[in-house]
């Protein structure tokens, strides 16, 4: 009872690691193809590994066409037909027959696989294979590959033709692949038992002399083992000892049974694991150098960028704030202009002007026109007449640095390409090139709105001041005409009597007085004017820049995205090696640290 729990035990946990072994192969099939510099006979060894993870394990029946390797494999499974059996070649494929909760058969490029609910096939997987005759001629490659993986190869052989001169060649090619052969003789039961003892020593002579051994001979009869399955699936005992097939039972019992055993068919699959592991990890480690090499590229083009848009940057700044100077001097000339207009000298002046404006007389005493003749000889507007060159001249400059941005940045690009691994170089999707165009539209859509602001600094701003100009010198005249008025009528009613001119003198000094306020109010009317001209001329100015400024941004920006284009191969190309380096480091990393954790647990079978 304590030995079969044991045995229990150790099946459970050879299964256990036995799963965990083909979920680590299976993963690092996923990760390892990708790893550049990694050689094909690796993946092959991983391929290898991951059968023989996938495998309990793999007995694999040879021998010649009609010596029962089908007829054994059905009694063993308890299935009449579960192969085809017959006295000509019915197997022209190479079977492997394993453990499914449904019975059907998969056929794949190579060989077909039976998936079978017996409780055998949970400790081991059979390999049907074609007759000798054939598997060194059509199937030699996909048989040296199952020869390759086996656990032990079983050649059959019917008794009554054993070890005939094509039967010591097999044994003899076997002998290459370094296997655990065991000799089956099936349809014993058609022997007698003196012609048993001669036939197993012939056979036992005959294979110490080709593999140096003698191997284990197994007396089989299929027959009797089918006939020993009864049809309610009980199994007649004596009847399936008598047929030999109880040798499978107890040899694999002591197989699964043996810990060294197991543990060495555990260890063969995570051994080569581990040795590709090794090797994709060396391949990736040395790809770091390569990873801060794509670093450093990508930050040099990012530096590269990052410069390029400064000296954009400042070569707006340059031309809004000469645009700003333009405006300011603009404002600072007529503003000027307007003060002078409004001295103590051109207080009769104005007087008149507006008198003329009253009384329809302007051509006779002159008019507000005045004004602008004093804005037109400041030569106001002669800074504003600059701002259409200043503005024009932006997109040249901006079109001329990017252009020479671009080709720098192709040039770097292509100097950079030529020095990565072909490997890498040849993953590049597109071309690093310079544009075949330039859209120089941002500014150009600009130029509608640029030249209307300028048409009103120009010309609206001097006009508005004509009219607060007239205004004020309309309001000046009338107020002094009611004045004088007042006066006059002051004159005529001077009294009589000498108490009298004391209060008309009052009075009179008084419409003076008002006078002089009148004037200076006029005077105060003229600042206020002129301050207003320069605000708005600065208000006017400040749109421009905006609307200047917001399109040479987006050219700026189509600039960049222009230099960002031209070499997109090349940083998409960075970005991607970079992230698939670094996956495949934390990847190998993680498979490495489970590798680990699977070899703790072998350590600990028993």
């Amino acid at each position: 009872m304590i030995a079969e729990k044991q045995a229990a035990k150790l099946v459970t946990q050879y299964e256990s690691i036995r799963r965990q072994e083909h979920e680590l192969i299976t993963r690092m099939l996923e990760v390892a193809p990708a790893v550049d510099g990694l050689s094909e006979d690796r993946l092959v060894q991983l391929r290898d590994a991951l059968f023989h993870a996938d495998t309990p394990y793999l007995m694999v029946f040879v021998g010649p066409f009609s010596s029962g390797k089908s007829s054994l494999i059905n009694a063993l499974l308890g299935a009449h037909d579960l192969l085809p059996m017959g006295i000509t070649p019915t197997t022209d494929r190479i079977t492997m027959l394993r453990w499914g909760e449904n019975s059907q058969r998969m056929r794949s490029g190579e060989f077909d696989t039976v998936f079978y609910p017996s409780e055998l096939l949970n400790r081991v997987s059979f390999v049907d294979t074609p007759g000798l005759e054939s598997i060194f001629t059509e199937h030699e490659e996909q048989t040296r590959r199952f020869l390759h993986r086996s656990d032990a190869v079983l050649l059959i052989m019917l008794a009554t033709q054993a070890m005939t001169a094509a039967n010591l060649k097999y044994l003899q090619l076997l002998k290459e692949y370094g296997k655990t052969v065991i000799i089956v003789l099936n349809q014993s039961d058609l022997l007698t038992p003196e012609e048993t003892e001669k036939v197993v020593e012939y056979v036992a002579d005959q294979s110490r002399t080709q593999l140096g051994y003698k191997p284990e001979i197994w007396l089989t009869s299929a027959r009797m083992g089918l006939a020993a399955r009864q049809p309610d699936g009980s199994l007649d005992a004596a009847l399936w000892e008598k047929s030999g097939l109880n040798r499978f039972d107890q040899y694999l019992n002591q197989q699964v049974g043996d810990v060294a055993r197991l543990r060495q068919k555990l260890q063969t699959p995570l051994q080569i694991a581990g040795n590709v592991h090794q090797s994709a990890l060396e391949q990736v480690r040395s790809g770091q150098s390569a990873l801060d090499k794509y670093q450093s590229i990508s930050e040099n083009i990012e530096r590269q960028l990052g410069g390029f848009l400064r000296e954009d940057d400042r070569i707006v700044d340059e031309v809004i704030a000469e645009v700003t100077r333009k405006f300011e001097l603009a404002g600072s000339r007529g503003s000027d202009a307007i003060r002078t207009s409004f001295g103590i000298s051109q207080i009769p002046r104005a007087f008149f002007r507006g008198v003329g404006e009253i009384t329809n007389l302007r051509r006779l005493i002159g008019s507000t026109a005045a004004i602008r003749t004093a804005l037109d000889a400041s030569k106001f507007d002669e800074s504003l007449s600059e701002l259409r060159g200043v503005s024009s001249g932006l997109g040249p400059r901006l079109e001329g640095k990017d252009l020479q941005d671009v080709d720098n940045l192709v040039k770097y690009a292509e100097q950079e390409l030529n020095e990565l691994p072909d490997s890498v170089s040849e993953k590049i999707i597109g071309k690093v090139q310079s544009p075949a165009k330039y859209d120089r539209s941002a500014l150009q859509e600009a130029t509608q709105s640029l030249d209307a602001l300028e048409t009103k600094a120009r010309k609206e701003l001097p006009e508005n001041s004509e009219k607060s100009v007239q205004s004020a010198n309309v309001f000046f005249a009338a107020y002094e005409t009611i004045l004088v008025l007042i006066g006059v009528l002051l004159v005529l009613a001077q009294p009589a009597t000498v108490e009298a001119p004391s209060l008309w003198l009052y009075l009179l000094l008084g419409v003076v007085v008002l006078a002089l306020l009148g004037a200076a109010g006029w005077i105060l009317r003229g600042l206020i004017i002129a301050n207003q001209f320069s605000s708005r001329m600065k208000q006017t100015g400040n749109a421009f820049s905006d609307v200047l400024k917001k399109a040479a941004n987006k050219q700026v920006s189509y600039g960049m995205q222009l230099r960002r284009d031209a070499v997109a191969p090349l940083t998409r190309l960075v970005e991607a090696q970079t992230s698939v380096l670094s996956k495949q480091l934390q990847e190998l990393t993680d498979i490495g640290t489970k590798i680990v954790e699977i070899e703790g647990a072998l350590t600990r079978m028993k």
